[in-house]
């Protein structure tokens, strides 16, 4: 059976399902804030009506009347209204904003939450560079086209419409003449729309695609320089900044294009205005100060129509964002706990695996009806090639894959009929990837117990091997180890992750290859502190160099998934099979035994 983790379709949802979804899930909640927010966008349009409409006044009785009176009145109601537009344009600002970074918060906490808890091969299946893309590039998109529809909508409509009506009160003629013009920019705007909903799609693909590049590239640097592979790099990059750049460019060039279309139209209208309006004055069917006024009526809607008519290009640029953030937040993972999962209650620790088979790809199997006991206490080796299965039975064992057939057991309970934290809260991992965060010494050893006790947290790195080390450390256990820990050295970053597994104190441990890539007096530090970790627990090992196994209680040879021989190391050298040839290739012809003799009387520990 194949754990192909099928991600969520990528379906080009209808711009009306986003929109809905948007505002049930995520916008509706904050309705207070948006409602302050539209009081103040009315604010704001009424007072460029008032403003509007006091130009009339201005030109015919002062200008043109002379009325002093007007001359000290209008100023201060010009000025005041000017005030009262200038909060109400901040409140409506602050708080659309607020609403916006808060549902960004939300979207991403909620991504989070889908990533951490998904099943592994959904997490590996896509580059690190690419889901972070998610949570930086697509966001920023969504908060965009979230502020700037919800102001658009509100505030540039609302003076639109305000400024429509000071129009038709002024001069109704003219108000009909000018607005039989702008509705010829529907069409045009609406395909502009859509071609960049399109573009912002492939530019925000392209924006994953390079931020995986940049991780894998900075990750790797020591490899980049080792083998000379700068300027290869760099071309790769420049083809990754290039691609943005012409997708950029095209959205930028298309969205432009409503420039054109606007300023035109409104020429057009503004010229009819000049001429129907001249005719009216020159005939005395009209007042300068009235034509003015509808004048400045228009001229101050044409910023707040250009608006709306670039309202659709972000409101697209965001619907193609939301699709891929709600792909994310909609993945629903396959592995997890059974409706009657149960606390998983560890008495001896024995794991047995019961006919297990598992593949990661369909076409190829990588465990093969495997069954193997791990006796309570015991050591159970798993050697073999590489791509033998050795690490498939532990990734199943803590459940990052499931079982295509077959049972895994924890004194006698299923695995898959209890929870999932239970069983990972029973067994202590070590791998050859030590898993540091870029954090304290401190943190990284209480990862997953944060309320230990200092004495304990010492005794863990004491029995680790640790202490001394970290003692010498400028902050000691306030140190910071860098990014994966790379402040440290090989054999203490092991010597952390061993800490964290002591202070775990899980009845079983998972060792995966853990002394694989140490030098020599690293291991030999390494070694004595697993001696104390595995002491009293069931333990399950993989081990590069089989020098370190030689005392299993019993070892399992894998080869192509599936289990060649089995028993303790000199039976296995006497059955003169695939663990012997990997002996040899290791110590060299018949030197095996005695590497392993040696091994025996310097270690007495079961690792």
């Amino acid at each position: 059976m194949s754990t192909d983790t099928k991600r969520p379709a990528m379906v080009n949802a209808s711009s009306g399902m986003l929109v809905k979804r948007l505002w049930s899930q995520y916008l509706q909640q904050h309705l207070g804030k948006i409602s302050i927010s539209v009081l103040c966008m009315i604010i704001v349009a009424l007072g460029a009506g008032v403003q509007a409409r006091l130009i009339e006044p201005a030109l015919d009785k002062v200008l043109v009347s002379g009325d002093i009176q007007m001359v000290w009145l209008l100023p201060i109601v010009f000025f005041l209204t000017s005030v009262i537009r200038g909060l109400g344009s901040y409140g409506q600002t602050v708080l659309m904003h607020k609403v916006g970074l808060r549902i960004i918060a939300t979207l991403q906490s909620q991504m989070f939450s889908r990533v951490v808890t998904a099943d592994l091969a959904f997490v590996h299946n896509d580059a690190t560079g690419k889901l972070i893309s998610r949570f930086t590039n697509d966001v920023n998109f969504l908060r965009e086209a979230v502020i700037k529809v919800v102001t658009g909508v509100g505030r540039d409509l609302l003076m639109v419409l305000v400024l429509v009506s000071v129009m038709f009160y002024t001069d109704a003629v003219l108000a009909i003449m000018t607005f039989i013009i702008f509705p010829l920019s529907i069409i045009p705007i609406t395909l502009i729309g859509r071609r960049l909903r399109r573009i912002s799609s492939e530019t925000q693909v392209e924006f994953g695609i390079m931020t995986a590049a940049l991780d894998d590239v900075f990750k790797g640097i020591r490899q980049v320089k080792a083998y000379g592979m700068e300027n290869s790099e760099q071309a790769r990059a420049d083809s990754l900044f290039e691609r943005i750049y012409k997708l950029i460019y095209k959205s930028a060039r298309i969205r432009s294009l409503s420039y054109p279309i606007m300023e035109s139209l409104s020429g057009l209208a503004i010229a009819s205005v000049l001429c129907y309006g001249g005719y009216q004055v020159l005939n005395n069917e009209t007042t300068v100060g009235r034509l003015m006024a509808f004048l400045t009526a228009l001229v101050m809607a044409y910023q707040p129509l250009r608006s709306l008519s670039n309202l659709n290009a972000s409101l697209q640029e965001g619907l193609a964002a939301a699709e891929r953030v709600f792909s994310l937040i909609d993945y629903n993972p396959r592995i997890v706990d059974a409706p009657s999962a149960t606390s998983l209650h560890v008495t001896q620790g024995t794991v047995c695996l019961e006919k297990v088979s598992f593949s990661y790809d369909v076409s190829i199997p990588a465990l093969s009806n495997i069954s193997l006991d791990a006796p309570k206490g015991a050591t159970v080796a798993l050697v073999g090639p590489s791509g033998a299965g050795k690490s498939t039975i532990l990734n199943l064992l803590l459940r990052f894959y499931e079982a295509g057939s077959g049972s895994i057991r924890i004194d006698g309970q299923d695995i898959r009929g209890v929870t999932m934290e239970s069983l990972r809260n029973a067994i202590a991992l070590v791998s050859q990837e030590t898993g540091l965060f870029n954090a304290t010494v401190r943190e990284n050893i209480m990862y997953g117990h944060l309320n230990i006790k200092e004495e304990d947290l010492i005794a863990a790195a004491t029995d680790a091997a640790a202490h001394d080390f970290i003692m010498a450390l400028p902050d000691g256990y306030d140190t910071m180890v860098g990014e994966q820990g790379l402040r440290l050295s090989g054999g203490q970053r092991q010597r952390l992750s061993i800490a964290r597994a002591m202070l775990k104190n899980a009845p079983i441990l998972l060792l995966d290859e853990a002394t694989s890539s140490l030098d020599t007096k690293s291991e030999q530090f390494i070694q004595k502190a697993l001696e104390r970790l595995t002491s009293g627990r069931t333990t399950l090992v993989i081990a590069h160099r089989l020098s370190t196994i030689v005392n299993a209680d019993v070892i399992y040879v894998l080869d192509k998934g599936k289990i060649v021989e089995q028993g303790d190391h000199q039976t296995l050298i006497k059955q003169n099979g695939l663990y012997k040839r990997l002996c040899e290739l290791q110590f060299g012809d018949d030197a095996h035994q005695t590497q392993a003799h040696q091994i025996q009387n310097a270690t007495p520990a079961n690792v």
